[in-house]
């Protein structure tokens, strides 16, 4: 499955679920006034931008922004909401693509590096960073931490989430590191709609040193936003990577 084409014009209609889950404001307060104060003031480049969730809250806050995305249906959403010339966005990998300028700050949030679905290519997203990045500038990365625990002896499956009208169910390959989500929603009839996505899960260690590879280092990793100790029972972490002087 390539995430080009998952994220087409239905899904990236549906994608934005404005007060709840992602959307939280809450959530989006803390973490647009995280990033903007590692900007510093310093224009950001956010890669996998999709529909403006975070750009848009660091606009509001004074930080240029920029952005590349593979989907265009994705960007197609967001011009509803910002023109080009406010929020530039090129289309394309964020392995490779490029935007003009330095930028004090690179981002990558809500688990987008594990849409790349190989090592190497997720070596390539740390490189393309460091591209972008003016001296001192760094490149933080929100990631959630695998929880093989919950997969049962034996089992190529776990439940993530069952409520009224949706079940989320992941698959894991575990010799590769991949894992499939399924959502599943239920109407009033017989017929469920299917949404899949494939994710290469990356643990924190092995991160770590595709920074190191990439001229980074690491110089802090916490739970959530607003800074809460990253501890054997967190279930995502924060972490940001400066450029080695």
């Amino acid at each position: 499955m390539d995430h080009k084409d998952i994220w087409d014009a239905e899904a990236a209609k549906s994608y934005d679920t404005p007060g709840t889950g992602m959307f939280d404001p809450a959530l989006l307060a803390q973490t647009a006034d995280r990033l903007a104060a590692l900007a510093a003031g310093g224009a950001a480049l956010e890669f996998a931008i999709g529909t403006g969730r975070v750009a848009i809250p660091l606009l509001q806050r004074g930080i240029p922004v920029a952005g590349i995305e593979l989907a265009p249906p994705m960007v197609d959403e967001l011009r509803t909401k910002v023109d080009a010339a406010t929020l530039p966005v090129v289309i394309g990998d964020m392995t490779s693509a490029t935007v003009e300028g330095q930028f004090s700050l690179v981002l990558l949030v809500f688990n987008g590096i594990s849409n790349v679905q190989t090592q190497a290519e997720q070596v390539a997203c740390f490189r393309n960073a460091a591209r972008h990045l003016a001296p001192g500038g760094r490149f933080v990365i929100e990631l959630w931490v695998p929880d093989l625990r919950r997969l049962p002896p034996g089992s190529k499956a776990t439940v993530f989430t069952s409520e009224p009208g949706y079940i989320g169910l992941d698959t894991v390959d575990i010799l590769n590191q991949i894992v499939v989500s399924h959502h599943f929603r239920f109407g009033a009839g017989k017929e469920a709609a299917l949404f899949r996505s494939p994710h290469r899960y990356v643990w924190p260690a092995e991160l770590d040193l595709m920074a190191e590879i990439a001229g980074f280092q690491l110089e802090s990793r916490h739970a959530d936003w607003v800074g809460s100790p990253f501890t054997a029972e967190a279930r995502s972490h924060i972490s940001g990577y400066p450029l080695r002087p």
